[in-house]
Order: C-alpha cells, then structure tokens, then sequence
C-alpha cells in the first residue's frame, strides 16, 4: 500500500477521537487518554508521511475515487508534511499540558470536558488546510478549525473572553466571507476549484482579473495570518483565552494563513508582480508589531504582539520570491510555531506560580522556581535571534535572501528585520529583568503571593489562597500545587524541541530547501495531481 494514502487519517483520526471524547464528555480521565493517544498516533503517521515524501516528492490522494479537477484531492508535499509533523507535535504538547492543568485543578466537570472533542477538531480543521488540493476544502479546514476556535476562546464564559470572542468571531467571520467570494469569482473565471487546475488555467485569464483575485485571495489569508494592517484583532482576542488555548492559536492559526499565502503567492500567482506590496506589508508587520509589544506590560499581550511582529519575517521571505527566501521562511515557520507556544505555556506556569501575569506584579521568580526562569530564558533568547539557536539561523537566511536580491527596498527589510530582532531581544529581557531577576519588593504592586515567602524563597498557593509553606521547587506536596509535574513535562519536552530545531537545522534546512524549490517549480505539484506532463 501507497504510504500517502494514509494521508486522509491526519484528519479522520483526530474526528474520531472528538466523537469518541464527545460520548464520554462525563468520563474526563478517558476523554484524557483517547485524546493524547489519538493525537499521538497521528503524529506517528505524519512522521511516516514526512519521511516517505521526502523520498518519493510530491503526492496526490483522490477521495472517493473521483478524478480531479472534480473530486476532492489532498496533496502532500514536502511543505504540506512538514507543517502535519510540527503542527501534531505542538498540539500534542499543548494537549498534555491542557489535560494536566484539569487534573491539578480538580476540574472534574467543568469546560475541560468540552474542552477534549473540540480541541481534536481544531486540530482535524488544521491538518485539513494543510492538505487541501482545492481551495474549496481549504476553505473547508478554515472553517472546521474556526468553529473549534470559538468554542475553546469562550471557555469559562468570563465578560472578558466573551467580549474578545465576538471580535474574534466577527473578523473571522468577514475573511471567511471574502474567501468565500473569492472562490466563487475564480470558479465563474475558471470553471474549476482545483488548486493544480488552476495554476494552468488562471494564467490564461486577462491580468487584470487575475490581480483581483490575487488580491482578494491575499487579504483573506492576510487576516487569518494577522499581518499588518489586518492584525488589530489578535493583541485583544489572544490573551484573554485560557493558557493552553492561547498557546495553541499562537502556535497554530496564525501560520495556518502564512501557509495559505505561501501556497496561493506560489502555485497560483507564481512571479513578482505584487513582491514590492509583501515587502512594504512585512516591514510594516514587523515594526509595528515589536513597537505595540515595548508598550505592553502584561506578559500575554506582549507575546501577542511579538506573533504579529514574527509574522513579518514569514511575508519577508514570501515577498523576496527567491529558494533561499522562501526556504528560510519555512524553517522559521518551525521554528516559529515551536518558541511561540512554548513562551505562552511558559507564561501560563508564570501566572500559576506568581499568580498573575502583569509584569508590574512580578517579581523574585528566578529564584523561586529555578526551573521556570530556565524554561522561560531559552526560548526567549532563541526568540529573539541570539546564536546559535534556530531563531537565529532563521533570521541569517532571510537576511542573506534580501541582501542577495540587492534592491533598496530589499535593503530596507533587512535594517527592520535586524531592528525588531534587536527590540524583541529587549522586549524578552524586559520580561527577565522585571519577572525573574528583581525582588518581589521592587515590583510595582507585588501580588501577595510573591510576598507570602520565607528566608529560603519559599511559597505556596492552593485554590488562589497562600495555606502552607513549599521550597517551591519541582518536588513536593506544595509544588506539584505551583508547578504540577502534568503541566512542566509538555513545557520542558516543547523547549526541547525547540532547541533541537538547532541541532537538526541542517537537515531542516535541506528539507525547507527543497520543499521552496517544489514551491517555486510548481511542477511537482501539479504533476502529482493532475498527471505527468500537466506542468509543464
């Protein structure tokens, strides 16, 4: 049997498991265990699907046994199986960090039982866009993961996180509708939804509908991935959430719209002619985001603004058109969506453990819990580009692609890109400085838990109250309460992860390499869907 096959599973397994976990929503341990051991099957079979693309290229599944263009097709190429690995890898973490933080909490009977079904069905509506060969079953995926999307922006039902999911709700709602007409248009220009279909065939459209429709399709996919100026919904949406859910939707949502630009700018609107329009877009995302990030003083609102910020590096690498750019924006990508949720699983240990995420009430962290201020400092030096770490490598390539494309404007992305690589490293110390490394005394207004300590730095809190002393390290009855072994575990695995995205960045960047170069080709893709021959 043909390996990609198996692709439709990366969306049927995790269906599966939502129905499954939605029979036993009164049997939270069990909806637990189907959950972690269906996203980690899945992983499983991606790992497979990754290493056997990598092989072989670019491959087509038609459902149904219906022919494209008129049957739905999933494609897996290098990209789309690269994205499959990192995206089930993150939420696996997330989904084991989600499942620990009910378990300390006793929240036996509470959003946490909705919360299992409709997390595997957020993360089915990602595999889904993913491996979409039409644009109608991308749109499909977006949909899918969006209604997952408002239901865990909600849980608890707090004014606050209704207030930020009507906006959420209503922006999606606007560029689902504007991506829902788009599609409609090119169907009435083209006769077909078919993604390799209509590589060939909007080019025989006349060049001012094809720029409509490039345009259309654009700023759809610029809401999603929150790029300037479309990104003035997440800062306010994002935060409000509970922590494994805002890890999530950073690590996740956004690059499901970077990918569908990247796949869209490549195969269907391949050439330069909107490159100078990307790059004024990425400068702009990537300035205006570090800049809103310098102003926040609360942790998750700042890491908001720093996504949206990151987001510029993408479109940067997208708009420079060249392998080299388009590859680098791949491996940050990774990168990417491996640092930005482990910053925010990060922060949520840091609100359990000081009791609040402002960083004016924050303070002594360091050395309280050891432990946390480790696992927030190498992410955070890895976000901000310091060598050797991915985030680094990343930002080399992306600014050796501008230098070798050598226009001014090119010129002008690599002196911001440097800029908010310098800003993000300060916003990162800026956070060490106030949360980790002075005394809970210095803070501006110190939340009493901080200030409930003894000589030796010891503290405890249970059910939002200090009831006993801890040495507030990783062992004991008061620890587990701070930092529960449930919720560190996936922190520690996910930092790991990312570091080992430097260990393994050369053979990251062969793949991200390689998959630019199937992108910019086109070729491979539309051979493995419509046949030999049909690309050239």
């Amino acid at each position: 049997m043909n390996t990609v096959s198996l692709a439709p599973l990366a969306v049927v397994l995790p269906f599966f498991g939502a129905a499954l976990a939605f029979i036993l929503i009164r049997h939270t341990r069990a909806q637990r265990i189907i959950s972690v051991t269906i996203l980690s099957v899945t992983l499983l079979l991606e790992v497979i699907l990754l290493f056997s693309i990598w092989e072989t290229g670019a491959q087509a599944v038609n459902l149904g046994g219906w022919l494209p263009p008129v049957g739905i097709t999933m494609v897996v190429d290098q990209f789309s199986a690269l994205m499959l690995v990192v995206s089930s890898a993150v939420s696996l973490a997330v989904l084991i960090y989600a499942a620990g933080q009910g378990m300390t909490d006793g929240d036996e009977d509470g959003p946490i039982s909705i919360f299992h079904p409709t997390y595997l069905i957020l993360v089915a509506g990602v595999s889904n866009a993913f491996l979409a060969g039409d644009l109608f079953n991308l749109y499909v995926g977006f949909e899918i993961l969006l209604t997952a999307s408002y239901v865990l922006m909600t849980l608890g039902g707090t004014t606050a996180r209704i207030r930020a999911g009507i906006t959420y709700v209503v922006v999606s709602v606007v560029s689902s509708l504007l991506f829902l007409i788009t599609i409609a248009m090119i169907y009435a220009a083209t006769g077909t939804v078919n993604m390799a279909d209509l590589a060939v065939k909007l080019q025989d459209l006349d060049p001012g509908t094809q720029l409509m429709l490039h345009l259309m399709l654009l700023v759809a996919f610029g809401i999603k991935a929150a790029v300037f100026p479309l990104s003035f919904w997440l800062p306010d949406s994002y935060p409000t959430a509970p922590a494994p859910v805002t890890a999530v939707f950073a690590g996740l949502l956004t690059k499901v719209g970077v990918y569908a630009m990247v796949r869209t700018e490549t195969l269907l609107f391949p050439g330069d002619r909107i490159n100078t329009l990307l790059m004024v877009v990425a400068g702009l995302t990537m300035v205006v985001g570090i800049l809103g990030a310098l102003a926040q003083t609360d942790i998750k609102r700042m890491l908001s603004f720093t996504l949206v910020s990151h987001i510029g590096y993408m479109v940067f690498g997208l708009a420079v058109g060249s392998v080299i750019g388009i590859g680098s924006a791949v491996f940050y990508v990774v990168h990417h969506i491996t640092i930005q949720t482990s910053l925010f699983l990060v922060t949520g240990l840091i609100e359990r453990r000081g009791g609040t995420a402002n960083m004016d009430r924050l303070g002594g962290l360091a050395k309280l819990s050891p432990l946390l201020a480790v696992l927030y400092f190498i992410p955070a030096i890895n976000l901000g580009g310091i060598p050797p770490f991915s985030g680094f490598l990343g930002k080399l390539g992306l600014l050796e692609a501008g230098v070798d494309l050598g226009t001014p404007l090119a010129y002008t992305l690599v002196g911001a890109s440097v800029l908010t690589s310098l800003l993000t490293l300060l916003v990162m110390a800026r956070v060490w400085n106030r949360a980790f490394w002075r005394t809970p005394e210095d803070a501006v207004h110190p939340d009493p838990i901080l200030l409930a300590t003894g000589d030796d730095g010891s503290a405890v809190r249970h059910s939002g109250e200090v009831t006993e002393k801890s040495t507030g390290k990783f062992s004991g009855r008061g620890a587990v309460d701070l930092l529960p072994r449930t919720m560190v575990y996936p922190t520690v695995g996910l930092v790991a992860l990312g570091v080992s995205l430097t260990v393994l960045a050369g053979p990251l960047f062969s793949l991200s390499d390689d998959a630019a170069q199937d992108l910019l080709d086109r070729t491979p893709y539309i051979e493995a869907v419509l046949g030999e021959g049909a690309g050239q």
